[in-house]
């Protein structure tokens, strides 16, 4: 699921069927919901859909003028970094943050990708600018428009508490939310349990994911290591979730 882009969807279906494994089309949105942000993940939408892609190239500009906007601010601050060095870093999709701090790490400025996001680029910090995002109603809008299902990714962070949580996924179930991601790096088994527990309430589905961001976000892997093992009859659940709000968009539109 790669942020606010579809680009490499067509690849990976095409290498998928020429290696026996089966992929699903997928995008990682970020989104506003009143003053809170968040992501949401789309699964099994049409990626050629036309309005989808008019959507996707709003917040691909979005992304351009917020990096010029984090490059004038680390000029101003001293570092000297241009565009042109951040997309050789990022050389192909959508170039972002995570290659602005390895620029960082390059030029010897900071130490890790932590440190470049703790000292310029977070929310707050002296090099940070915000950038155009949807709001949730809109991104649900969105993968649903072209048959997806909707997921909240990593909820565990949305909320410190239980409460808070159950009571922000309930809000969101109501503007078509579909699932949460359950199974997540950072996920204890107490976590995941009483994700478990508003899933059921909502009558939600449960996905997995284990975030990886490649080489951009060292100490990270696929599915499948570390304590990330999503259970294959998920996937299942999705398609049948996917399938029952088609058929029922499709029963709305024929009355």
């Amino acid at each position: 699921t790669d942020h606010d882009t579809v680009a490499g969807i067509p690849d990976a279906l095409s290498a998928a069927q020429d290696t026996g494994i089966e992929a699903i089309t997928g995008i990682e949105l970020s989104v506003v919901f009143g003053e809170q942000h968040f992501h949401l993940l789309g699964y099994f939408f049409d990626h050629t859909d036309r309005v989808l892609n008019k959507k996707i190239g709003i917040l691909q500009e979005a992304r351009e003028q917020r990096n010029k906007a984090i490059i004038k601010k680390l000029n101003y601050l001293g570092i000297s970094l241009q565009e042109e060095e951040i997309k050789k870093i990022s050389r192909t999709g959508q170039t972002g943050r995570p290659h602005i701090a390895k620029a960082l790490c390059h030029k010897g400025v900071v130490k890790n990708l932590d440190e470049a996001f703790e000292k310029y680029l977070k929310r707050g910090a002296p090099a940070y600018a915000s950038r155009f995002v949807f709001s949730a109603a809109e991104a649900i809008g969105m993968i649903k428009g072209c048959g997806g299902l909707t997921v909240l990714a990593h909820p565990a962070q949305i909320a410190p508490t239980f409460a808070e949580k159950q009571t922000l996924i309930g809000k969101l179930v109501d503007l078509g939310l579909d699932g949460l991601e359950v199974f997540y790096p950072t996920h204890t088994p107490k976590t995941r349990k009483n994700l478990k527990k508003i899933a059921k309430r909502y009558d939600m589905v449960i996905s997995g994911g284990s975030d990886y961001h490649g080489l951009v976000r060292p100490g990270t892997g696929l599915a499948g290591q570390g304590n990330v093992v999503v259970p294959p009859e998920l996937l299942e659940l999705m398609r049948k979730r996917c399938a029952e709000i088609r058929n029922r968009s499709s029963a709305i539109v024929h009355h």
